[in-house]
């Protein structure tokens, strides 16, 4: 799980927390986004460093943009979100990059066919945002017994 929060500037305790965004965010159009992660692709262009041998195809049960819910304090904005998402397994900064990449979307700086592209198969797009590492929260595990 992934909180932030847009707009105006969040008070200082909230940073241990939360990410703050201080620019408007298409929050409609990042909602949408999070549906294309959904499924088993190739997610090289959302990782640091990648090695040449690497295994990039990660399988996403499950992803989306609700307001938060999980974790509340008097010094929060008014009102946060919360990114999430599920999966089997993920890379190094993976749901940093990922959230990353809704940011830029969010901001108008990349569209939703770029992160379409970043998804195929053979994709040499890249994304190189990662997410500020305040606002990653590990929320739950799920461990499946191979018996």
């Amino acid at each position: 799980m992934y909180l932030f929060s847009f707009g105006e500037k969040n008070h200082p305790y909230t940073a241990p927390f939360m990410a703050n965004i201080q620019d408007n965010l298409d929050l409609d159009l990042m909602k949408k986004a999070t549906s294309l992660f959904v499924g088993t692709h190739n997610f090289k262009s959302f990782t640091a460093k990648p090695k040449e041998n690497g295994k990039f195809i990660r399988k996403v049960n499950s992803a989306e943009i609700k307001e938060n819910t999980i974790l509340k304090a008097n010094f929060f904005p008014k009102k946060s979100y919360a990114f999430h998402i599920k999966g089997e397994g993920f890379m190094r900064y993976q749901v940093r990059m990922l959230m990353g990449a809704l940011i830029q979307l969010g901001k108008g700086e990349v569209t939703l066919s770029d992160i379409e592209e970043a998804l195929k198969p053979n994709s040499t797009t890249k994304f190189v945002f990662v997410a500020p590492g305040s606002g990653l929260m590990l929320h739950s595990l799920d461990f499946k017994d191979d018996v």
